[in-house]
């Protein structure tokens, strides 16, 4: 069917192919097969992803003074392969108090534990962790391109994937390029307008009475943009053409910095400072004694970027090799200490897994992730220039 089809922008094309229903093909998400089916992620890589998951719900836990319910919520679960393992990796004494919650669109998988619920929209009060693996890459953009006359145009799209530029960026999404992706003019420069991908990454936060939203992703920040975007494809395990037909996944890379800006703002709307209900003395603003006080939807509340290497790292992972000693007094401990070395340096390795982006943002209790300064850690909204304010 080359040429054939309407003309729309990605944000809708995309859409229609990776969510649609009624249409003549399923979106790409709502197939059988799921995720895993076409492509690998840190939770499919090693059940050591889960292990440090689990870690760190831990570690939420004791912020909150460990709740009666701790809540546990996997946005774009897939088919609950991360919720149910990091169930299962908990302590005992934290897992009896754990509400797993996975949101995804597509129907409840057959076999999942009774104990997971299944949701299409995340809670509404959330007290504990959000945990966002690969979702907004998925939040579907639109895209723009730099005309012939240095005019940045919304690309159309047709479902075999033949493009042509459409109007001029306009309004809100004007906007939001001058702000996060400007460009220099330049003809056939692209840019996918992030703006989708902060709204709904704010009404996750803004789900978070008190806890942690974490949102793990391909990422790039204002220092480097692409010029030319990251608009991509995904079939069995290989990067094609995106072509919006429903036969193949869609995904462009994320502007955390942006997302992180509108994340900061949706955790001080809902939880601004206050003293918690009950504890005169207990202030639930997230700050330490001695720090600064954090107010107002633009302040920096302990948010954090870093890459998963630097979180995974402070999360206990390492993938060190056991020491040869062990091999002579333990063989079979060698063994196993040595694939878990292997698998931890599949997740932090440079130039892959190791350099997805990492945002953490608390609400309402201190950062619980504490990385040491490095490279790893650079933008960090709590000592790095914050992102310029709205105008």
């Amino acid at each position: 069917m080359t040429g054939s089809g309407e003309w729309r922008g990605w944000r809708a094309a995309t859409q229609a192919a990776l969510y649609g229903t009624g249409g003549a093909t399923e979106g790409f998400y709502r197939r059988p097969e799921g995720p895993a089916g076409h492509f690998r992620t840190s939770v499919h890589a090693s059940p050591l992803f889960a292990g440090a998951v689990a870690r760190l719900l831990c570690r939420v836990d004791e912020a909150l003074g460990r709740p009666e319910s701790l809540d546990f919520v996997d946005m774009a679960a897939g088919r609950g392969e991360l919720v149910a393992a990091v169930l299962a990796a908990l302590p005992a004494g934290v897992r009896s108090r754990t509400r797993a919650c996975a949101v995804e669109i597509s129907d409840r998988p057959e076999g999942l534990t009774h104990r997971i619920e299944w949701l299409r929209e995340p809670p509404p009060a959330v007290t504990g962790l959000i945990f966002a693996n690969e979702w907004l890459d998925n939040v579907p953009v639109e895209v723009a391109e730099v005309d012939s006359a240095g005019v940045a145009r919304l690309v159309l799209v047709r479902e075999d994937g033949t493009e042509r530029l459409g109007d001029p960026v306009s309004g809100a999404e004007a906007d939001w390029l001058a702000r996060w992706w400007p460009s220099e003019g330049e003809e056939g420069l692209r840019a996918e307008i992030g703006l989708p991908r902060d709204l709904a990454w704010a009404s996750a936060v803004a789900c978070v009475g008190r806890g942690l939203a974490v949102a793990v992703d391909y990422a790039h920040t204002a220092d480097a943009r692409p010029p030319y975007g990251t608009l991509t494809g995904f079939r069995d395990g290989r990067e094609v053409a995106p072509v919006p037909d429903g036969s193949c996944d869609i995904t462009a890379h994320v502007a955390l910095d942006a997302c992180a800006r509108a994340g900061a703002g949706a955790a001080a709307r809902t939880h601004a400072p206050h003293t918690l209900p009950g504890s005169s003395a207990r202030p639930a603003t997230g700050t330490r004694p001695g720090s600064r006080t954090i107010a107002g939807p633009g302040a920096r509340t302990g948010t954090r970027l870093l890459t998963q290497r630097a979180a995974l790292h402070s999360l206990g992972l390492t993938s060190a090799r056991p020491p040869l000693a062990l091999a002579s007094t333990d063989p079979a401990a060698y063994v196993r200490a040595l694939a878990s070395a292997g698998a931890a340096g599949e997740l932090t390795a440079p130039g892959g897994l190791g350099d997805f982006g990492w945002l953490v943002q608390p609400v309402g209790i201190p950062n619980p992730l504490v990385v040491r300064p490095g490279p790893d850690a650079a933008a960090d909204p709590e000592t790095d220039p914050a992102p310029p304010e709205a105008g």
